[in-house]
C-alpha cells in the first residue's frame, strides 16, 4: 500500500513568504552537506593521486627500460619487421601505426586554399534543420511532418537570498496533487 505524504499548504500570503524562507533554510542546509561532499571528494582524489603517483613513476621508468631494450633488439625481435608484437610469457610488446590523422591551423586560410586549387572535395558542406528558424515561424514549422513545438509551464520559487531558483514543470505538480 503506498503513503501518500500530506502537503502543507500556505494560508495567506505571509504564511507563503515563510514557505519560501523555509525552502531558503533547507536549500542552504543541502548546500552545506554538498559542499562538504565535494570537499570529501576532492581530498580522497588528491590522497588517491599521490597514493598512485610512484606506482605511475615506476610504470614509466620500466615502459621507458623495456623501449630500450626493444629498440636495440628490434630485428631479431621482429623477425627483421616480419612481425610488430612481440610475446612472452607475462605479456606482449610492440610497435604500431597509429591511424592517418588530420590537424589543421588557419582553416579559413586552407579553405581559401583549397577554393583556388578546385579541391571542393576536401571541403564539407553540413546541412542541418535550423531550429532557430523554426521558432520564428511555428505555425509554418508545425506543418512539416516529424516537427513539433513544444512550451511548458513552471512554477518557480526563489528564496531571497539564494542564486538558485527552484523550477518545477507546472504539469509534474498537478499530478502529484491528484
Amino acid at each position: 500500500m503506498l503513503k501518500k505524504v500530506v502537503i502543507a499548504v500556505p494560508k495567506s500570503l505571509d504564511e507563503a513568504a515563510e514557505f519560501l524562507a523555509q525552502m531558503g533554510k533547507e536549500q542552504r542546509a543541502t548546500d552545506v552537506i554538498q559542499s562538504g561532499l565535494n570537499a570529501e571528494v576532492d581530498r580522497l582524489k588528491a590522497k588517491a593521486m599521490a597514493g598512485a603517483k610512484p606506482h605511475q613513476d615506476k610504470i614509466s621508468q620500466l615502459v621507458e627500460g623495456l623501449f630500450a631494450f626493444a629498440e636495440a633488439h628490434r630485428d631479431e625481435l621482429t623477425d627483421h619487421g616480419k612481425r610488430k608484437t612481440v610475446e612472452v610469457p607475462t605479456g606482449t610488446f610492440g610497435w604500431r601505426m597509429t591511424p592517418l590523422s588530420v590537424s589543421l591551423r588557419d582553416a579559413e586560410s586552407i579553405l581559401k586554399s583549397l577554393r583556388s586549387l578546385g579541391l571542393q572535395r576536401f571541403i564539407r558542406i553540413k546541412e542541418e534543420v535550423s531550429k532557430e528558424a523554426m521558432l520564428k515561424e511555428p505555425d509554418v514549422a508545425k506543418t512539416v511532418k516529424g516537427v513539433s513545438i513544444s512550451q511548458r509551464e513552471e512554477f518557480v520559487a526563489k528564496p531571497a537570498e539564494l542564486e538558485v531558483e527552484i523550477a518545477t514543470q507546472v504539469d509534474k505538480l498537478k499530478k502529484a496533487a491528484s
